[in-house]
């Protein structure tokens, strides 16, 4: 008979100890332990281990000398999606383990059932623990590609059942929808608690590594962002993807957090539709306004998320406050470093903008940490102050520092091109940028400045 015991578990990053403590010793939390029945079963065999494998000794692992072992490039699974085979690197990788979380009703279930019903050549095993099978249908019958579809739809949360389906169905693809849904029979706990979700998360990982089959895992997240759970089921996964935005806008980013691999600053644009979600393989396009006339208070920046170059707008609105403290409000950006190039206006070059309500935002519903944008931002104030608009055909690439001179910002070149992709007759740089930078390959008028002032006298007068 199995020997089960009682331990204690941080819900914040899973620390187990054998009696309660107020503070976790990992993570620093308080008042984060809660009692979980464990159950050790070190005899008992995984359900998706067969039986022809069970009975043989398993042959321990030798150290190798590196430049001995011999690589094999597997061929990924490449999908429709060009955008999700951007952000996972190139494709699905067997044997990967992906781990995808995001806001509530964001999009999470609708990409991953889209993604398993766009590849007719795969089959794919779609398991879901909290839609039944007519929910999926419906949602299958929405985004219009369950026809030609090789998709088998599994509503289980028991691990152990779920590894008797895969056995019999054979899949070579498999999405989990959602891992705090499982669990397993080796823990005798509540699912979605700390225990269950790494056992199941081990579990899967054991599956994916000894069968070369890659398991998609939806996760979900806490109200500070983070993916629910222990922290140290993100260190399990070969990749973790963050499905972001506003629902109260039309666009979605998916971003790699962690990959290992391929590159862990790709993202992918996703425009959320009535059938489904369309990937967006030119966002600049529709991050800018298309006007008729030029409207002061409005810039283009060059900026760079994750290793994507695109062009975005940002407005600024100028006006007289009409109460005795101005009001600063920034969507998209971070409301301190707007109050910082605030600073700087005021300070270095007498602009007058205390008394005044300063209003910023970056169209299109993004969030931008870039400081190359800090340029457009500054471009974009001024213009609204002295009314003056700025010509739509230039764009701004350039960090500003405290004394107002203009810093070098990374990876300018991917930048001009985007730029000069998009028609634009000019971009604003830092002269620092022009070391080893060859402007006379681009199409495009290359205008380095060294401070703010010769902005203003090119732009204001």
């Amino acid at each position: 008979m199995a020997k089960t015991k009682s331990a204690y578990f941080c819900q914040n990053c899973g620390y187990e100890s054998p009696k309660w403590m107020g503070q976790c010793p990992s993570c620093k939390q308080w008042n984060s332990f809660v009692e979980e029945v464990v159950e050790k079963t070190s005899s008992k065999v995984p359900e998706w281990r067969s039986t022809t494998t069970t009975g043989n000794a398993k042959r321990a692992n030798k150290a190798a000398i590196i430049h001995e072992i011999v690589y094999q490039d597997e061929s990924r699974i490449l999908t429709p999606d060009q955008e999700f085979n951007r952000v996972l690197g190139g494709g699905i990788v067997p044997g990967s383990l992906v781990l995808i979380g995001g806001e509530p009703g964001i999009g999470k279930s609708t990409l991953m059932l889209q993604l398993a019903l766009s590849i007719p050549q795969v089959k794919t095993l779609y398991i879901s623990g909290e839609e039944s099978e007519q929910q999926i249908k419906m949602r299958a019958e929405r985004l219009s590609q369950s026809s030609k579809a090789n998709c088998y739809i599994l509503t289980e949360t028991a691990t152990q059942n779920i590894f008797k389906q895969i056995e019999t169905v054979q899949p070579n693809v498999i999405v989990i929808d959602s891992i705090q849904t499982l669990h397993s029979s080796q823990i005798e706990s509540a699912p979605g608690s700390v225990s269950q979700v790494r056992e199941c998360t081990a579990e899967l990982l054991r599956f994916a590594k000894e069968t070369s089959t890659p398991v998609f895992i939806v996760g979900h997240i806490t109200k500070d962002g983070s993916i629910a759970g222990p922290k140290v089921l993100e260190h399990m996964v070969d990749t973790v993807l963050q499905f972001e935005g506003d629902r109260h806008h039309v666009y979605r980013i998916l971003r790699a957090v962690k990959n290992r691999f391929g590159s862990a600053s790709e993202l992918g644009i996703y425009e959320m539709q009535g059938s489904g979600l369309r990937e967006v393989s030119n966002p600049s396009e529709i991050m800018i306004s298309q006007r008729d006339e030029p409207v002061s208070g409005v810039s283009i920046a060059a900026m760079l998320e994750g290793m994507r170059p695109m062009m975005i707008e940002v407005q600024a609105l100028v006006s007289n406050s009409a109460f005795g403290t101005a009001q600063r409000s920034s969507t998209g950006y971070d409301t301190k470093r707007l109050n910082m190039l605030l600073a700087v206006l005021e300070k270095r070059f007498g602009f007058r903008l205390s008394a005044q309500d300063v209003f910023l935002n970056i169209a299109g519903g993004l969030r931008v940490e870039d400081p190359a944008i800090d340029l457009a931002v500054i471009v974009a104030i001024i213009s609204s102050q002295q009314d003056i608009p700025i010509q739509s055909n230039l764009t701004f690439a350039g960090e500003v520092g405290l004394s107002g001179e203009i810093r070098a910002v990374n990876r300018i070149e991917q930048r001009i091109q985007e730029a000069e992709k998009l028609g634009f007759d000019g971009i604003f740089i830092s002269k620092f940028n022009t070391k080893g930078l060859d402007a006379k390959k681009y199409n495009i008028a290359i205008r380095p400045v060294a401070k703010l002032e010769d902005i203003f006298s090119a732009l204001f007068g």
